[in-house]
């Protein structure tokens, strides 16, 4: 595993983690990875700081235990706020819009859209929120 800090055109600066170089250029490409501050897709790898072991006498202020610990429970949260939700995929903008305009029942959902439509969802004041850990359409899981 690799980690790279990102920038995304806002100016975002967050670190993600990668098997490879190859790996982040391939999700680069597909336009999965996003910025968690502005869902900005157009990320690229920032300045980094080299990776320096610690002197002898001083200690990490956070543990990669705590990192796991934190990663782990975010997973757990994002499972239990998609348990009653239901997969819609790329129909995910429309039946958003149908939902918020009265033409669907209201039911919680998930599935893909852009940052643009993500954005003009928002500006018509549909509520969508991005999540922390890409999600597998249910035809792909294991």
């Amino acid at each position: 595993m690799i980690v790279f800090d990102l920038r995304c055109r806002g100016g975002h600066v967050f670190e993600a983690w990668f098997a490879s170089s190859a790996a982040f250029e391939d999700q680069r490409g597909r336009s999965l990875v996003q910025c968690p501050v502005c869902t900005d897709t157009d990320v690229e790898k920032a300045v980094m700081a080299p990776n320096v072991a610690p002197k002898g006498n001083s200690r990490a202020t956070v543990s990669p235990d705590t990192v796991k610990a934190v990663l782990s429970a975010l997973a757990v949260a994002q499972r239990q706020a998609l348990e009653g939700s239901r997969w819609v995929g790329k129909s995910f903008v429309s039946e958003a819009r149908a939902m918020h305009v009265g033409d669907r029942e209201l039911e919680p959902i998930h599935g893909q859209a852009t940052l643009e439509e993500a954005k003009a969802l928002v500006d018509e004041g549909v509520s969508v929120a991005p999540l922390p850990f890409p999600v597998l359409p249910p035809d792909q899981a294991n």
